[in-house]
């Protein structure tokens, strides 16, 4: 073998290994939200991951809209720091019950912020008159593009939210 034959070869071998890397190892950090008992139901954010992301729904008694915004911390759980509704109802926290929280009255709504609660996943069965429904980067607030979670899985499903890290391929796959 020539040593052009053998420099072609090492080179092919080292580009196949690098697509095989980029496509194929988990690095990329994302928002995963999946169908609890059937995995390979799936949507993954990175938007979800770097920006964070709000649920909306439909309070069951007041019937107003509630929208809880979540983060990542530095151990990848999932931190809800803040939430915002249109009136009490059954299940608003009051400020009083999480120490450092902030109750805040806007013009549309109230605001609870500093609220810190921290979970390695976030566990919830989709509701079809919560009208459940994401949003990233707090987009709430400015009118970007919100997903009802009905489009992705059936009323009742449950499902979980949770950070990870995924392939190039498996996100492509999986992407909102």
């Amino acid at each position: 073998m020539t040593k052009k034959k053998l420099l072609i070869i090492i080179i092919s071998l080292i580009i196949l290994l690098t697509t095989g890397v980029i496509l194929f190892a988990p690095y990329l950090n994302v928002l995963s939200v999946h169908n609890r008992k059937l995995e390979q139901q799936t949507f993954y954010s990175i938007d979800g991951y770097k920006k964070g992301f709000v649920i909306s729904y439909t309070h069951s008694v007041n019937k107003g809209r509630v929208h809880d915004y979540y983060r990542h911390t530095k151990k990848d759980e999932l931190e809800l720091y803040k939430t915002s509704f249109v009136s009490y109802g059954a299940g608003i926290p009051e400020p009083e019950e999480m120490p450092g929280a902030v109750f805040t009255v806007k013009d549309n709504n109230y605001e609870i912020s500093g609220i810190n609660r921290v979970v390695p996943r976030l566990v919830m069965a989709v509701g079809l008159i919560a009208a459940h429904s994401i949003t990233f980067d707090e987009a709430v607030e400015v009118n970007q593009k919100e997903f009802f979670l009905t489009d992705f899985f059936e009323p009742q499903t449950s499902i979980v939210f949770e950070f990870k890290k995924v392939s190039l391929i498996t996100y492509i796959i999986h992407s909102l």
